[in-house]
């Protein structure tokens, strides 16, 4: 599923050729890609103003405007899902976006698990989510994790926590900070703290900076992979040698999760 850097890096690539562009038609070839009913939603689409592209966890959110009100359209790509700009359509096009100038926004999505939302204001389950792990600061985060008797890892994946961290990149970021996945979080002192924050934040930019991880489906709007995945330490290599200390990758279950971590450089 793409996580925080891979929304990001779609956001930055379709920015600058979305925003202050007008929605000419949509269309859902597949209907339930559509939260709600997809022909009205395709009504309330067409001639509304991208006025910006954000991203709010891993959710895109085109901020609208028509006629001085303003609304969104929000995105989850889930797990295999792809924005791909003048993209083909073909047999996985699940919803396409045509705007003034003649570009096209082409929604493949393998799965069938991605969705698109309209609503004038930003839904009540994103709201709930918690802040985003690029934006809070180290003392805030160490102030989160006090007395939360969660394992690290599971803390890390809940979106009510931090918003946008995913699988890949909890990992890594417990790899560096030399944390157990399986530790509770109540038992991580400040100074640990401050090592986990750095990092997430460590990750997430060298993350965003290669255009994210393609491990299976991921692409970016033009259609490029990440090149993230190439410098993963941890994740996926269960059995394989530590790059710090040689001790064995070891994989355990964490919150229906693949857990990957070294029991040499990360003791419980």
């Amino acid at each position: 599923m793409p996580e925080l850097p891979e929304v990001e890096t779609v956001r930055r690539t379709l920015a600058p050729s979305l925003e202050g562009r007008t929605i000419t038609a949509v269309a859902f070839h597949w209907p339930r890609t559509c939260v709600g009913d997809a022909s009205a939603t395709e009504r309330r689409l067409a001639g509304q103003r991208i006025e910006r592209l954000d991203r709010h966890g891993k959710y895109l959110l085109f901020r609208l405007r028509r006629d001085g009100r303003e609304s969104m359209l929000v995105i989850h790509l889930r797990m295999t899902g792809n924005l791909l700009l003048n993209g083909e359509r073909g047999q996985y096009t699940r919803a396409t976006m045509a705007l003034e100038g003649g570009l096209l926004l082409v929604f493949q999505d393998i799965r069938k698990f991605g969705r698109w939302q309209w609503s004038e204001k930003l839904p009540p389950r994103l709201a709930a989510l918690g802040p985003d792990p690029l934006e809070i600061g180290p003392a805030a985060f160490a102030a989160r994790l006090a007395g939360r008797n969660a394992r690290l890892k599971a803390l890390l994946l809940d979106q009510e926590f931090l918003r946008g961290l995913g699988n890949i990149y909890a990992d890594e970021a417990l790899f560096r900070a030399r944390l157990h996945p399986l530790r509770s979080a109540a038992g991580v002192g400040p100074r640990k703290a401050r090592d986990l924050h750095a990092a997430i934040h460590e990750v997430l930019r060298s993350a965003i900076g290669a255009g994210g991880s393609s491990i299976r489906d991921y692409r970016d709007s033009r259609g490029e992979p990440g090149g993230f995945q190439h410098e993963i330490r941890i994740y996926g290599k269960a059995g394989e040698p530590c790059p710090t200390c040689g001790a064995r990758v070891r994989r355990v279950v964490v919150a229906q999760r693949g857990t990957h971590f070294c029991p040499r450089c990360q003791r419980r």
